[in-house]
């Protein structure tokens, strides 16, 4: 089984390229984020006329998670349990979705940007980041050999060697200190990274902004990750970063990540044939 994890940028103005790439890359679940749709307005039927069963969660033009699989969609669950929301009053948005497929307990998740450091999002997206350990915290709990996937965009570099150049980034959201300690405290908690290992820095990213010419220039982050429990720890094979896929017109600015479960390299299945496997 391959899983894989794709902000892309609105679901509808990416439907092509959406379609193009299920069929490329063949994976078995694909987790999205930033679908920008109502629930209304999501572009179902590209997954649907694929085989695919999907749930998507969208309240407005902002923000939107969905799953989409193809080896069971099972307990579709909007949001993750003490999931906070925003503003004053306090109002959910469609940042997680959960569902069970194949066995794996598989999160799409969109962290908060932050904006900028004094900015009440930056506490926000803190606060975010917590519960979301403390329900990852309590599902291990309960059950320590549970299989479950947190993936998505989290909107942090972890490490230095995960943006083209730290400098760059002094005094701004994705690199400080207490969003890297969310980032480790997730890991602690029990989830980890599972495709470093497999596509090593520096230079690996899987973000790119539109302006200044920064995908032909090399300047990237990575943010986008699949962070599994132990259990699901022990079935990862391979991983990869398809960077092919934010070439050309109509483009996500971000890339997809892939993992390969029980024996899978975790590649795009066109990249396996070119390899000759």
């Amino acid at each position: 089984m391959r899983i894989a994890t794709w902000n892309v940028n609105s679901a509808r103005a990416r439907v092509e390229r959406i379609g193009a790439w299920l069929d490329r890359s063949d994976v078995d679940v694909l987790a999205i984020q930033e679908t920008k749709a109502r629930d209304d307005q999501f572009p179902a039927a590209v997954f649907t006329d694929r085989g695919y069963e999907v749930a998507h969660h969208g309240i407005s033009q902002w923000n939107g998670v969905a799953i989409a699989s193809r080896v069971g969609l099972e307990e579709v669950q909007v949001g993750f349990p003490g999931q906070p929301g925003y503003g004053d009053p306090e109002e959910a948005e469609a940042r997680a979705i959960g569902a069970t497929c194949g066995g794996v307990r598989v999160w799409s998740l969109y962290a908060p940007n932050g904006r900028e450091i004094d900015h009440p999002h930056y506490a926000y997206k803190l606060r975010w980041l917590e519960a979301l350990r403390e329900a990852g915290t309590a599902a291990l709990a309960a059950d320590p050999d549970a299989q479950i996937a947190y993936v998505g965009d989290f909107n942090i570099a972890p490490q230095d060697d995960d943006v083209w150049d730290v400098a760059a980034f002094d005094g701004l959201t994705h690199v400080t200190e207490p969003e890297r300690e969310a980032f480790r405290a997730l890991g602690k908690a029990g989830f980890e990274d599972v495709a470093r290992a497999y596509t090593p820095g520096p230079g690996v990213y899987t973000y790119w902004d539109y302006k200044g010419l920064a995908f032909p220039k090399r300047r990237g982050m990575r943010i986008d990750f699949v962070l599994a429990s132990p259990a699901l720890r022990a079935r990862v094979s391979g991983a990869s970063v398809d960077r092919e896929e934010r070439k050309g017109k109509g483009a996500s600015d971000h890339a997809p990540v892939i993992v390969g479960l029980d024996g899978e390299e975790g590649l795009p299945r066109d990249k396996k044939k070119e390899d000759g496997a």
